[in-house]
């Protein structure tokens, strides 16, 4: 190009060199130079000046679009986000030549031959200028010297020379390089005839500048005036399809190079594999690709790259193979795109073997490459490789430092990301938005609000406060670290929000009082006109499950049948879970049945929700027998899940197949296991074994030893209870609200009142833990108990929390226990206005009027039971026997061996009675002759049980029985003396605790 100036100079033309404007920049750049016009140049001086040379000191910077000018052109952003767009033509650059007038007569007199009197141009060369300028404005393209071309185009129009086709083409492919597009159309519309190659060219220009809908536009208008593309027309508008993911017109496009026979064009191939592979149609990409008369690099780096942004790295690799068999030249891009695959299908292997063949060619510290492998070990779980390429790039770039910090904090090295991140501010890099999310990514799981704050702060000082994905990242950090207040406030100040913005701010207000926030923040977000997805009503759900708001979970459903996302696996696992907590098992079941997939998780939630559902272990268990039969593998999860409905229901035999399975499987050690099996135990009457699996656990969380302290205490065993507390202090376990629920209970079976208050206040001043309702009712109890009832009201009145339900019948038990009708009637009408529904208050408030013989009352409470439609809970004891489970009901007649259990009932009464027990009638409320009340006693739930149990000869030599109420005094007593008599060790469980009676005496030491 410089050759052709020469040789045009040489021809007497003299044009101002390009850098004569008004400011020019020293060759150090450190000022401007002022070129004083006032004294312009000779003629003899004109003709002895060289044009500069790019890259040499007196002219613009390569790449400059300015032309070296330190008065920067002013830039637009455009509607799609690109920051080029065309510049002001009416820019002070096109007045600022003094000179101009001097440069066009030099032109007229010595080049073009002359003008005549009214300044008209004669002699004229026409040829020879528009070729010269022609190559002129390509020179100027190619340097993007849009200013100097602007000049020179000004004196093309004062010449007034009409351009031909070459020329105009030359121009619009001038300005458009030069991201003057609204030039280009204007020079365009001036053409007399356009043809293919000028929109080609203006076409180019936009797509370019990444404007691929206006280019589509352009093509439109192209075809409506009547012109035919050519290959490089095709090529181009496929390519803006592809940025717009225009699929449909791309297919019409297809068609159109069919018909045009242009699909022999290596280029439009290229595009069409291009296009399929960005809109993800891979399968039309490969049809595309091998019937391709001829493919080059370009064409294989494409559909590679597709099948990398898709994560098939599988079909990637193989292609790669065929690529290589093919004898294809690959570059350093192409060993970058398939590292990417292997990096998303974790192929460790085809990536050591791409590392090695990028040290074979000497291309291993290529940044691409470099970061390609930092990816592909990072996602391969290999951090430390990872880190290994990464100090051996001599200058890694910010996407290099943001692909390690990214993979550290994958591979959970938290840490190391930290002090990676903190190595790259020290280098002096400026973070990107990318290194910014993974470090907030990586605080909010070290959990360090200060850190956290810090991070921000750092946000702030690099002004990405504003950028949508580190916002998000915040906002989702608060959230996790429960400063909601916080994240709110992130959230309030964006200025755009996205699904995701939405989300994240959702994620706050799963759990706590602040739940109920959820479904507002959800109208809020469809009333903004924002698509909920799946994420979006998993979170909404979440808030509806915690609020037990099961008629908002129902209104999402319906959304969601409407958006038919209800068979996605994740929105069906919330479902479930929303349904079971909130007691619409019906549609659990429902729900469960209709989904399409049902992995480990959905099985899960599943047997859970039954799990924590009373009286519906068994239905939980028969769902783990059916996943089982249905080839799904049972998780830690599960299984813990599995021995929580065991526990529920008392089912020893299952609990302790489900003990073998944890063991073959290996999940015993797991601490959920572990503790569930604790629990199972403890809850199966089996406490022994439950301080035995305790015992071989190496390490020993809070749970466990929460379910220790409070499965002794539950069992009668006290004093152990309030030792294990001691030794999980002296192992610097902390305690939590759930451990102090444990000793309570033990100092209140223990009548230990001081022992009780001393701990509930230690519970608030040493351990800062606020007392719950549970506390309360444990301390009420403790004084309800030791019949301290003055103390009693006065500590009620003094509870930081209203009392409930549960404080109230703590009270009305107190009160039954110690005869105390005064308090007994104040607590039942507490209980009354609370839950008029409940059949217990009504139960307990007779009994006390029955011991005191208030027959009257006792028939009042039953009438006014009956006027409310209030009916009692029927006693019911249960007892496994062959691992089978017999259900008893007080004067039960429906048992098939019911002769065998009346007559041993009759034996140990006859057996007792010899040794001196009568049964005692106080504990029959009915006002009834005592012949009536002593056969009341005899057919008692839980004697039947018993009864069938020894009649079926129990292996083990204990007896478990389970109870749905409270045991009574006289069936307490007769325990204890069939115990002495049988010499067998009978474990009944009650409403309230578990009572060991071995040898004629009852482990709560008749303090219950």
């Amino acid at each position: 190009m410089v050759a052709r100036f020469k040789q045009l100079q040489s021809k007497t033309l003299f044009l101002p060199p390009p850098l004569l404007s008004v400011r020019s920049l020293s060759s150090s750049c450190a000022a401007p130079r002022i070129i004083d016009y006032n004294n312009i140049a000779t003629d003899s001086q004109f003709r002895n000046a060289k044009i500069p040379r790019f890259g040499s000191p007196d002219a613009p910077t390569k790449g400059s679009r300015n032309g070296g000018r330190n008065k920067e052109v002013p830039r637009f952003r455009l509607s799609n986000g690109s920051k080029r767009g065309p510049r002001n033509l009416d820019s002070p650059d096109l007045e600022l030549l003094p000179m101009q007038r001097g440069i066009k007569r030099r032109i007229r007199e010595d080049y073009l031959g002359g003008v005549d009197d009214d300044g008209g141009v004669v002699n004229l060369d026409r040829g020879k200028v528009l070729r010269w300028y022609s190559e002129t404005f390509r020179y100027c393209a190619v340097n993007l010297c849009l200013n100097e071309g602007k000049v020179f185009h000004a004196n093309l129009i004062k010449i007034g020379i009409d351009p031909d086709s070459h020329l105009f083409v030359s121009l619009i492919n001038f300005y458009a390089k030069c991201g003057a597009l609204s030039f280009a159309r204007r020079v365009l519309d001036e053409m007399p005839e356009k043809d293919v190659v000028s929109w080609t060219a203006l076409i180019s220009g936009f797509v370019a500048e990444g404007l691929g809908q206006e280019g589509v536009e352009l093509f439109c208008e192209m075809r409506r005036e009547g012109i035919r593309p050519n290959e490089f027309t095709l090529a181009t508008v496929l390519r803006a399809c592809s940025m717009v993911s225009g699929l449909e017109f791309g297919k019409q496009l297809h068609a159109e190079v069919v018909k045009g026979e242009a699909f022999t064009d290596v280029y439009v191939g290229s595009a069409l594999v291009d296009l399929y592979a960005k809109c993800g149609e891979m399968e039309y990409a490969d049809k595309v690709f091998f019937i391709m008369p001829e493919q080059n690099a370009v064409s294989w780096n494409v559909l590679l790259n597709g099948y990398a942004q898709l994560g098939d790295g599988h079909k990637l690799l193989i292609l790669f193979c065929k690529m290589t068999e093919s004898d294809m030249r690959f570059s350093n891009y192409t060993l970058s795109t398939v590292l990417k695959g292997c990096a998303s299908s974790r192929s460790l292997r085809a990536g050591q073997v791409v590392h090695s063949m990028a040290i074979k060619i000497g291309s291993a510290f290529d940044d691409f490459i470099s970061c390609g492998l930092v990816d592909m070990y990072s996602k391969c779980e290999l951090a430390n490789d990872a880190l290994q390429v990464f100090k051996m790039i001599r200058d890694p770039d910010i996407v290099t430092w943001s692909t390690m910090i990214s993979g550290l904090d994958q591979q959970g090295q938290k840490l190391q990301a930290v002090e990676l991140f903190r190595l790259m501010m020290q280098s002096g890099l400026r973070p990107n938005q990318f290194s910014l999310s993974t470090v907030v990514s990586t605080a909010t799981d070290l959990g360090d609000p200060h850190f956290c704050k810090s991070i921000h702060a750092c946000i702030w000082k690099f002004h990405f406060e504003s950028d949508l994905s580190v916002s998000n990242a915040l906002i989702t950090m608060y959230m996790k670290l429960g400063l909601v207040y916080d994240g709110l406030k992130v959230f309030s100040a964006m200025s755009q929000k996205d699904v995701v913005s939405w989300n994240a701010l959702l994620s706050g207000y799963h759990d706590g009082e602040s739940s109920d926030q959820g479904p507002m923040i959800f109208k809020k977000m469809l009333t903004e006109g924002l698509m909920p997805n799946q994420y979006t009503f998993i979170s909404t759900l979440r808030s509806c499950t915690s609020q037990l708001n099961a008629s908002f979970g129902k209104q999402v459903h319906a959304y969601l049948l409407k958006s038919n996302l209800c068979t996605d696996g994740h929105v069906g696992i919330a479902l479930i879970d929303m349904y079971s907590k909130c007691r619409c098992l019906d549609d659990v079941e429902l729900i469960f049945n209709r989904l399409s997939e049902r992995d480990i998780f959905t099985w899960t939630v599943l047997i859970a929700g039954y799990a924590q559902t009373d009286n519906q272990g068994e239905k939980a268990l028969g769902f783990f027998n059916r996943m089982h039969r249905e080839g799904v593998k049972a998780n830690e999860f599960t299984l813990a899940s599995c021995l929580s409905a065991c526990a529920g229901i008392a089912s020893l035999i299952n609990g302790q197949q489900l003990h073998s399975w944890a063991i073959k499987s290996g999940h015993f050690c797991d601490v959920y296991v572990a503790s569930a099996l604790v629990d199972m135990y403890g809850k199966c009457g089996c406490i022994d074994d439950a301080e035995m699996i305790f015992k071989s656990i190496e390490t020993v969380d809070t749970v466990l030893w929460n379910t220790m302290i409070c499965g002794h205490s539950k069992h009668g065993q006290n004093e152990k209870a309030l030792q294990s507390f001691g030794a999980m202090l002296n192992k610097d376990v902390q305690p939590n609200g759930v451990s102090f629920i444990g000793v309570l209970s033990a100092c209140s079976h223990m009548g230990l009142v001081e022992e009780g208050k001393k701990h509930f206040h230690l519970m608030s001043e040493l351990y800062g833990i606020a007392p719950s309702v549970d506390h309360y009712a444990c301390m009420v109890d403790i004084l309800g108990r030791a019949g301290r009832f003055s103390e009693l009201e006065s500590f009620i009145q003094h509870m930081k929390i209203a009392p409930n339900t549960l404080i109230w019948e703590t009270v009305l038990g107190a009160c039954k226990i110690h005869g105390n009708v005064e308090m007994g009637e104040k607590a039942a009408q507490k209980l009354f206005e609370i839950d008029p529904d409940e059949d217990s208050s009504y139960i307990w408030l007779s009994n006390i009027y029955a011991a005191k013989g208030r027959w009257n009352d006792v028939s009042r409470i039953r009438a006014l039971m009956s006027s409310r439609g209030v009916k009692k809970e029927p006693g019911c004891s249960w007892v496994e026997v062959d691992a089978k489970t017999h259900v008893f009901l007080s004067q039960d007649a429906s048992h098939p061996r019911l002769t065998d259990i009346y007559q041993k009932l009759e034996d140990l009464h006859q057996r007792l009675q010899s040794i001196g027990y009568t049964p005692n009638t106080h504990y029959v409320l009915h006002n009834v002759p005592d012949a009536v009340k002593k056969e009341n006693l005899f057919h008692h739930s839980e004697r039947l049980a018993l009864a069938f149990a020894l009649v079926s000869n129990a292996n083990g030599g204990r007896i478990r029985i389970f109870k749905n109420l409270r045991i009574c005094g006289d069936c307490h007593e007769f325990m204890k003396g069939v115990s002495d008599i049988t010499n067998k060790e009978i474990v009944i469980r009650d409403s309230n605790r578990f009572h060991h009676f071995h040898n004629g005496i009852c482990s709560c030491k008749d303090y219950w």
